[in-house]
């Protein structure tokens, strides 16, 4: 009597038909879609931190140049923004206050582009009364 190769020790025929190989696949690309949506995510942080820096700089540098004129800071902040990768949306002094905006693309791949934002403001620290 010959046995059948598909029946397993008590006699049974098994019948799985391939679903393990089916649900590790399906396993395998959800994992390898969390893993690019978390890429994705951290990119866009990682830029909007760089561009803050940029911000806080560009601010810094016109605070420090108010002595030769708003003109003149603001022209130099556009110059360490351009380096830092992003550039100056507005670039604003009032009296001692250095106001400045920058804005940077981030690649997102098949999703496009987007733009990060970041404010910084730089002047004399106001003392209470």
């Amino acid at each position: 009597m010959e046995q059948d190769p598909s029946a397993d020790a008590v006699g049974e025929g098994r019948r799985d038909e391939g679903i393990a190989t089916v649900f590790g696949c399906l396993a395998l690309a959800a994992l390898i879609g969390a893993t690019l949506l978390i890429a994705q995510i951290g990119a866009v942080v990682v830029a909007r931190h760089r561009a803050q820096a940029a911000a806080d700089l560009s601010a810094l540098t016109v605070a420090g140049e108010l002595a030769r004129g708003a003109d003149v800071g603001c022209a130099e902040a556009e110059e360490i923004a351009r380096r830092m990768g992003v550039w100056i949306q507005q670039c604003e002094v009032v009296q001692w206050d250095a106001t400045v905006t920058v804005e940077g693309n981030v690649p997102m791949g098949l999703l496009g582009k987007r733009t990060v934002r970041a404010v910084a403001r730089a002047g004399p620290v106001e003392v209470g009364v």
